[in-house]
């Protein structure tokens, strides 16, 4: 039995869907424990793209059962606009994805406050996609929210549709000057909603501490990444919940001692999407270049990302944070056109070298990236599928990876497609079966 929680290791973006995806085939369940509509995962097979927002990346694998869990908050009309185009593209859904009844939902209030707010916040906008997230996450922790188990009970529902549309539509309308909300339009909406979910919703951590008793092979799924985690990313330019591994836990109801294995998935460079410090931005036109090498658009918002030199003072903090057993390295294929490749290993403010990842997010903008120039390689990695074949400077580099984070890396991705991967060591990859 294995039970393997795959994390994201910078500002999200670094091509979890495909690790997701690749790691499923051997596994059982694939379970989500956090975030929304906001996550883009991206998986390529056989020239298909599929882009999956709420729904786990192992849905593409017929034998494997995915959940979403009480961690996560669920948006009805993405939800099942997802499962329709799956569907679609001949993938069975019914049966093989169940919903925790203790996750909350995105209710329209929550964008229409999101996009407010940003809005309205101007140059100082966090930078969020405007789907209600932040402000679902807020009615949880406000203990007004409406969770699963909720459309039970219409009475139930609409007393507290009442409630906070109260609250809602006087923000809406007084500060933000936008339109109010109906109740009856929302709890129809939501109560038709119920009768579609129905057979989708299960008691999840029931469901998954079954299956691992049983010996079955789980995968934790975390959307974003380690510096958007709302604890411990750049405050305030972060997501509204844990990415990190220890909400795994928490996120689908099984104990911290379930997980056998943590993999961090990290990009051979470094981007983010939105404002917020960025040490190891590059500047034009190599930006652009790295842009156009890697596809850098958001999967989610089509928004272009920015682009720097791998972070490895964010790495060894992701690796801290998140407890790293091993490694999975991203578009090092990207990489392949470049004759010299910069790592940043520490940062220089003020004379000081600072080894470890600060807190000041002005700080951060203020630090001197300390890099080391490495070799490239500048040649076609993406048909090589043994590590002996691979060019020796793009060994180095990983080896350098290695050195640096003190984290072995389990495998590494060289190209969009599903089969575009390099395995370095089955053990380290967390797996059983392979």
């Amino acid at each position: 039995m294995a039970v393997t929680a795959i994390v994201g290791c910078q500002w999200g973006d670094e091509g979890k869907g495909k690790i997701v995806d690749l790691l499923s085939e051997p596994a059982d369940f694939v379970g989500r424990y956090q975030g929304g509509p906001n996550a883009g995962h991206t998986v390529v097979h056989q020239g298909e793209e599929t882009i999956l927002h709420q729904i786990p990346s192992g849905i593409l694998h017929p034998d494997v059962i995915c959940l979403l869990g009480n961690g996560s908050v669920i948006d009805p009309r993405i939800l099942f606009e997802e499962i329709d185009e799956l569907e679609r593209k001949g993938v069975k859904v019914a049966g093989r994805l169940f919903i925790s009844h203790k996750a909350h939902l995105i209710m329209p209030y929550h964008r229409a406050i999101d996009e407010a707010a940003e809005l309205a916040a101007g140059k100082g906008k966090i930078g969020t996609t405007g789907r209600g997230i932040g402000p679902a996450y807020t009615d949880k922790y406000q203990r007004c929210g409406v969770r699963i188990v909720d459309l039970l009970d219409r009475d139930h529902l609409e007393k507290k549709l009442r409630a906070n549309l109260k609250d809602k539509n006087k923000l809406l309308r007084d500060y933000y000057h936008s339109t109010e909300l109906d109740v009856k339009h929302i709890l129809d909406e939501y109560l038709d909603f119920d009768k579609k979910a129905d057979p989708y919703i299960k008691d999840v951590s029931v469901m998954l501490n079954d299956a691992i008793d049983l010996g079955k092979e789980v995968l934790l799924e975390g959307a974003q990444g380690t510096l958007l985690d709302v604890d411990h990313g750049t405050y305030p330019f972060v997501t509204s919940s844990n990415p990190t591994a220890g909400a795994a836990a928490t996120g689908l109801g099984i104990g911290p001692r379930r997980i056998n294995h943590v993999v961090g998935v990290m990009k051979a460079y470094t981007t983010r999407v939105g404002n917020g410090p960025f040490p190891t931005e590059l500047a034009e036109p190599l930006q652009s270049d790295f842009r156009k090498w890697g596809g850098e658009y958001g999967a989610t918002t089509g928004r272009a990302r920015r682009c720097g030199w791998l972070d490895l003072v964010i790495g060894r903090y992701a690796a801290r944070i998140n407890g790293l057993d091993s490694w999975a390295i991203t578009k090092l294929d990207v990489l392949s056109k470049l004759d010299e490749i910069k790592v940043c290993t520490s940062y220089r403010h003020k004379g000081k070298t600072i080894q470890h990842f600060p807190a000041e997010p002005w700080l951060l903008d203020e630090v001197e990236p300390v890099y080391e120039t490495l070799p490239g390689w500048q040649e076609d990695i993406t048909n090589i599928r043994r590590y002996r074949d691979l060019p020796n400077n793009c060994r180095s580099y990983l080896d350098f990876i290695q050195e640096q984070t003190n984290v072995p890396i389990g495998l590494i991705s060289v190209g969009a497609e599903r089969e575009a991967y390099v395995p370095l060591s089955v053990e380290a990859l967390g797996l059983e079966k392979q």
